[in-house]
């Protein structure tokens, strides 16, 4: 039996799993067994909590579909408060190692419980080829992509995962994500898929957004893609450098500080429920 706990971080859940005390044999399959909403627990994918050698934890992420990605905003936030709440560690400052390098968290306490997190995403990375994306661009702001009907506009930006913004006139909310997104994520210009974010800029403090998530389909929450769309907007002259995003889970403040070129997350973390499943 397998101990888990399903966590959110303004409705992106993922199912956690101390795996520092448990063997996990095979995760990639275990992250698409467990992420089916109708057959398993139901999650945007699977987190496994380790040991790192360079940090205090190690983050290691699967989405639904098993495949291991680099990085979770959302998720990441879970992770400190799992560790906090549970007694792994004391520390209300924490490094935790993921596949897109050691980010730094500030775990805002309250009543003994982890409330928000404050998450140092690091720097944006803006070079085409370390995206990556096809581009002869020194920044990409305007590639352009035709699917079906529709013509788009696309900023591409690294959080160490690749995200493919683009700014729509059309009401985001009734936008079809899917139909469009999950031809973006695999089109020719991205070698190892996107993200795809669809944003309504409201004002210069705040924007609405959709995400379509390499791996797992459209998510009410994308921690990485609502740094990356902060960061496209800032770009295009849309907005100042700290920003509300809206997601369909919630709100994220972004902020992309010039002064050290590195991204910062706040937001919340949840605890949904826990449970023990069997061995596949």
């Amino acid at each position: 039996m397998i101990k888990f706990t399903k966590m959110q971080g303004i409705g992106n859940d993922y199912v956690y799993i101390n795996a520092i005390e448990q063997k996990i044999e095979d995760p990639s399959k275990l992250a698409n067994k467990i992420s089916d909403r109708h057959f398993g627990i139901g999650s945007d994918g699977l987190i496994l909590i380790r040991e790192s050698d360079v940090a205090d934890f190690r983050m290691q992420m699967f989405n639904s579909d098993g495949s291991e990605a680099e990085m979770c905003g959302n998720g990441i936030r879970c992770v400190g408060k799992f560790v906090y709440d549970k007694g792994l560690t004391n520390k209300e400052t924490l490094k935790i190692e993921t596949l897109a390098g050691i980010k730094i968290l500030k775990l805002n306490i309250k009543d003994g419980k982890v409330d928000t997190v404050r998450v140092d995403m690091g720097e944006p990375i803006l070079i085409p080829n370390e995206i990556p994306v096809i581009s002869n661009e020194d920044i990409v702001k305007d590639l352009p992509i035709d699917i079906y009907d529709k013509s788009f506009k696309f900023t591409c930006v690294s959080m160490g995962n690749p995200h493919a913004v683009t700014f729509i006139k059309e009401n985001v909310q009734e936008y079809d994500v899917s139909k469009y997104g999950k031809e973006i994520e695999v089109n020719k210009a991205f070698p190892k898929k996107t993200n795809v974010e669809f944003i309504n800029v409201i004002d210069k403090k705040n924007i609405k957004m959709r995400v379509w998530e390499r791996g797992a389909g459209e998510t009410l929450a994308c921690g990485t893609g609502a740094c990356a769309s902060t960061v496209a907007a800032i770009l295009n002259g849309y907005t100042d450098n700290t920003v509300n995003v809206e997601l369909r889970g919630g709100i994220l403040q972004i902020e992309w500080n010039k002064e050290d070129n590195h991204v910062y997350m706040t937001g919340s973390a949840t605890n949904v429920f826990e449970g023990y499943i069997e061995e596949i």
